[in-house]
């Protein structure tokens, strides 16, 4: 029902610029990624409205789809199943085989599943709104509560893509709303001398995001790192200061 659904709402005119937007042309980060011309606020809305009977089956079918908003989709169906997984139709019937444990309840499998598929799908995970949209309510919601975090150290140090290597930053958002900000800026450490723009943009926008929690700690980051920090991700950590300030750092 998910996949009809949105094929049904494509919407051809926008496919243009939404190409565009992602960058898909040759050689560009998306490169010969395909899109139905589905705008974010209808896919949420599509999402809302299929998610609680989808089966792990379709999941899959999406998650392998050429369409970019299809995948997205996928993705935030997980969202939705992780945060309220007690409403999943499907949960019982589906999880029981893959995930035997009766000790834990079902709900709780369900979660599992959910950060078992996202984590074994990542090679779909192929632009940054995918996930930026996905990894810190999945992945940083699962590893709040969980002392060990060395797998979003993993992915910043070792991940195969790019697009992994996002994931374990933008993952921290997380940890951040909930003001605890050491592996932000640990992660960040990481990523320094990273040669790509986007992640140059994902870091300083966590590091931004870590400073409105903490202005003293972003501020000491900075003194030691700003002078080997790629522009583009100091002028975005240091958006939110006064301009003076600003300027201070962008002159080191």
């Amino acid at each position: 029902m998910l996949l009809q659904t949105l094929l049904h709402r494509a919407d051809p005119s926008q496919v243009p610029a939404l190409s565009r937007f992602f960058k898909t042309g040759p050689g560009q980060y998306g490169e010969g990624d395909m899109f139905l011309g589905i705008k974010v606020p209808v896919t949420r809305e599509v999402v809302k409205a299929c998610w609680r009977d989808i089966r792990p089956e379709q999941l899959e079918e999406c998650m392998a789809s050429d369409y970019h908003e299809v995948r997205l989709a996928a993705l935030l169906t997980l969202i939705e199943i992780y945060s309220r997984p007690g409403k999943w139709n499907a949960a019982e019937d589906c999880i029981s085989e893959s995930y035997p444990q009766k000790q834990l309840p079902a709900a709780t499998r369900a979660q599992q599943y959910c950060i078992d598929f996202y984590l074994s799908h990542t090679d779909r995970i192929n632009n940054w709104d995918l996930v930026d949209l996905s990894c810190y309510q999945l992945l940083g919601q699962w590893l709040l509560p969980r002392k060990d975090r060395s797998l979003l150290y993993r992915l910043a140090r070792n991940g195969r893509t790019l697009w992994e290597q996002r994931i374990g930053i933008v993952s921290t958002m997380a940890f951040v709303r909930r003001g605890q900000l050491d592996d932000t800026f640990a992660i960040s450490d990481i990523l320094l001398d990273h040669p790509h723009d986007l992640i140059h943009k994902a870091v300083g926008w966590l590091l931004r995001e870590a400073g409105k929690r903490d202005r003293d700690a972003l501020t000491a980051f900075l003194d030691s790192r700003a002078p080997v920090m790629p522009r583009t991700m100091l002028r975005y950590a240091i958006e939110k200061f006064p301009q003076e300030e600003r300027a201070d750092y962008l002159k080191r």
